[in-house]
């Protein structure tokens, strides 16, 4: 019997189809992932299961059944008793979704009493044992807990045991390990998988991550520009795609097993040094180093690579290099002379283009300051914006279009166009891509190592996603607490990583292999148990 079924779906917000003629089912305990770029509909026609769009304007038509339910014909009353009742949907960003305000637990508590009329006794108890379910420790300690005093994957797996309050059916998953580090996403894929193991609930995964969904489900359908592309088998569909498309896809991947290619680029000149930086938070018994004693060389031309979880110190020590952390020990060298605060030679690109850009200001704007700062004439700043906004791959007409006009990649473009503008010698690039889809991405490394050749800039390359590190790195620094515990060439850290946490994060990259990932959860399980 089919949970989800969904035939001839079109979604329309005014003249713009997010989805056209989409048709699949889901069977009662399977897992199917859809897959594509930004842009390619995945989430309308997740939020379209639910009925969400009822209300917001948006024209919906074709059928759609789950678990029983008619969702276009179903009356309000009805829609309220699927969501979260029948069917539960996991969102990508866990604050958006959970109130700042209530504890986590009275939040689920909640959920529990609107769908059952249990008493606040029970429903207190139910959420202890949901979040106890997922993996937090000392659950009924940490069900008093607000959001703010949880980390990104405990959020997460707060966000799971809400929606499990209820012991769904089909829990639809949207892009929930997006924003999470390598070892974070392994346990929640892990524990996606075992709870469809323990509960018989079926799993719609949405993710732009193909990896991620070689690691969690029974089948794949490929979407772009709102249509099904390519719908079959996971193992089937990525190791021997059918369709172009789907093959180009899988090629932008980044493979964590693939060696990088050398390139002659790099210089003996040291464009940026730091030696014995530490930076400490808090006062008193609260207080702790974020970065503790780390000492590193950047070579113009080169591109060190700096991973680890989060609150690993990265960004931390990113910060420092460009300036706008001062260091509680340590120092910053620019070219052997040591540097305080903001140095234009060392500019940044920034994770989150939306939060770095001013939505008030048009990109132009946005990209012209350091060229003001440095006294050049209206003109002349105008002429050079436009030279930069080509040399990025964005048309030079744009320059008085502001941030919300552009899609993520164009404003991550944007953020490296305005780094340019100082004309520097080392970019900081902290989480560049980690919020992109594995094409867009693909397109903004290339860039970069493009800029990087034909400038003779040295990159300091910020991330947690592993695959990308490699593809980029000529060297690679892995930090955890602060410290850098293993520091070398990449190909040598990669294949032959001596530290045990270097260990853990490499075996916690997904496979895109659906045989080589079960492989790999069963041996997270065992080191687990040990």
């Amino acid at each position: 019997m089919s949970l989800v079924e969904v035939t001839d779906l079109t979604v329309e917000f005014g003249s713009l189809r997010a989805v056209d003629g989409l048709s699949f089912r889901l069977a009662e305990g399977a897992a199917l992932g859809l897959v594509g770029e930004s842009g390619s509909g995945k989430s309308t026609v997740a939020s379209a299961l639910l009925g969400l769009h009822r209300g917001t304007g948006a024209r919906v038509t074709g059928s759609i059944r789950v678990a029983g339910t008619d969702v276009r014909q179903a009356s309000d009353d009805d829609l309220r008793r699927l969501r979260g009742g029948r069917a539960a949907m996991v969102f990508q960003d866990p604050l958006s979704s959970l109130d700042p305000y209530y504890a986590i637990g009275d939040q689920i508590a909640e959920v529990y009493r609107v769908h059952t009329r249990a008493s606040r006794r029970a429903a207190r108890a139910r959420a202890v044992e949901v979040l106890d379910r997922v993996g937090i420790p000392d659950a009924v300690r940490r069900s008093r807990s607000r959001p703010h005093e949880f980390s990104g994957g405990m959020r997460q797996r707060a966000l799971i045991a809400m929606a499990l309050a209820c012991e769904p059916d089909l829990l639809i998953a949207d892009e929930p390990t997006t924003a999470l580090d390598v070892t974070v996403q392994a346990q929640i894929l892990d524990l996606l998988h075992t709870l469809r193991a323990e509960t018989g609930m079926g799993l719609l995964l949405v993710t732009h991550d193909v990896g991620v969904a070689a690691e969690s489900v029974d089948e794949v359908l490929v979407m772009r520009h709102g249509k099904a592309v390519e719908h079959g088998a996971a193992a089937a569909v990525l190791a021997e795609p059918r369709e172009e498309y789907t093959r180009e896809l899988l090629s932008a991947v980044p493979r964590v097993d693939a060696p990088r290619v050398e390139r002659s680029a790099s210089t003996d000149e040291v464009a940026i040094e730091a030696v014995g930086l530490r930076r400490r938070f808090g006062r008193g018994k609260g207080k702790f180093a974020a970065v503790d004693d780390v000492s590193l060389t950047v070579r113009r031309g080169e591109t060190l690579g700096i991973v680890g979880e989060s609150g690993s110190g990265k960004t931390t020590l990113g910060r420092m290099l460009v300036g706008l952390l001062e260091p509680t020990a340590g120092e910053v060298r620019h070219g052997g002379i040591t540097r305080a605060g903001v140095d234009p030679a060392v500019q940044m690109v920034f994770q989150d283009p939306v939060s770095s850009l001013n939505p008030r200001r048009s990109v132009g704007e946005s990209i012209a300051d350091p060229l003001r700062a440095r006294g050049s004439d209206e003109q002349r700043i105008r002429e050079r914006v436009r030279e930069l906004l080509e040399r990025v791959g964005l048309d030079p007409a744009q320059y008085d279009r502001y941030p919300h006009e552009f899609s993520g990649g164009q404003r991550q473009r944007v953020g490296i166009a305005r780094a340019l503008a100082a004309e520097p010698r080392v970019i900081v690039c902290d989480e560049p891509v980690s919020a992109l889809d594995v094409t867009t991405q693909a397109q903004v490394v290339a860039l970069l190592a493009e800029l990087q050749r034909e400038l003779g800039l040295a990159l300091v390359f910020i991330a947690h996603d592993l695959a990308v590190v490699r593809q980029v790195s000529d060297r690679v620094a892995v930090m955890r607490r602060g410290r850098i515990v293993e520091y070398g060439r990449t190909d040598e850290v990669y294949e032959s990583p001596r530290d045990p946490y270097t260990k853990q994060l490499l075996a916690a990259v997904p496979a895109l292999d659906p045989a080589v990932a079960a492989e790999r959860r069963t041996a997270r399980r065992e080191l687990t148990a040990a």
